[in-house]
């Protein structure tokens, strides 16, 4: 996302998630229906932007942190302080993925803020980034900000005519009528599942689109890892 204004809010948040290896992941005006907390204050969250990461950026940040060695959820820790940190900067309200139940609905808001599809193995595609990136937090404004407009992009899954990445998958946990979290985790856990364990999910590798932002094998692992440590989230 780019804000014509350089001081503007939104461009403030921008080259602050960039340095600590973070991307502006565009945002929207919550309705009703949204399920955006309310501020501090009671008053409503008027401009929601996301914050995510998008290949291995974020990571060298991360690993390089004081929170990096903490226990548990390192992760968590120092996204809830960057992000903060953010927010503080800019005036806005941090709000993140985890911390529930119940959690805040990042996914919808994904697709409200930008071009993100539902892909076959459930978790959203970006045309670009295709399956190595996420979102870590969001920041609610009390103004209406000016958001540029969003161009609409086609989901790459539409044109796959393979579907490599529910091929992948060495104990079959995805397939067209949803995932099995249980078969998946037990293979992941178990003596023959060192080759996701360690190098990353096998049916997302498979996925060609944004094969450029692929996470390096360390950061590919600590997921996995926290993955089967707690597969509930």
């Amino acid at each position: 996302m780019r804000a014509s204004d350089a001081d503007s809010p939104i461009a403030a948040a921008a080259a602050r998630a960039f340095a600590q290896g973070l991307l502006l992941r565009g945002g929207f005006h919550p309705g009703p229906g949204d399920g955006v907390p309310s501020l501090p204050d009671g008053g409503r969250v008027a401009t929601l932007l996301m914050l995510g990461n998008a290949g291995p950026a974020m990571w060298a940040r991360f690993a390089a942190s004081a929170e990096s060695r903490a226990t548990p959820s390192p992760l968590d820790l120092w996204t809830r302080r960057v992000v903060a940190e953010i927010a503080d900067a800019v005036g806005a309200y941090p709000l993140f993925p985890f911390g529930g139940p119940p959690y805040l609905p990042f996914q919808r808001w994904a697709q409200r803020a930008e071009s993100v599809h539902v892909s076959p193995l459930k978790l959203l595609i970006h045309p670009e980034f295709g399956l190595w990136h996420a979102y870590r937090g969001a920041l609610g404004f009390a103004e209406r900000l000016a958001l540029p407009p969003a161009a609409p992009r086609e989901s790459p899954c539409a044109t796959c005519r393979d579907r490599p990445c529910l091929e992948a998958c060495p104990v079959g946990a995805f397939d067209d009528q949803g995932y099995d979290a249980t078969r998946c985790v037990n293979h992941v856990r178990s003596m023959v599942g060192t080759a996701c364990r360690d190098d990353g999910c096998q049916a997302r590798r498979a996925c060609p689109v944004g094969a450029d932002y692929r996470y390096e094998p360390a950061q590919a692992r600590f997921h996995m890892h926290a993955f089967i440590s707690n597969p509930a989230r």
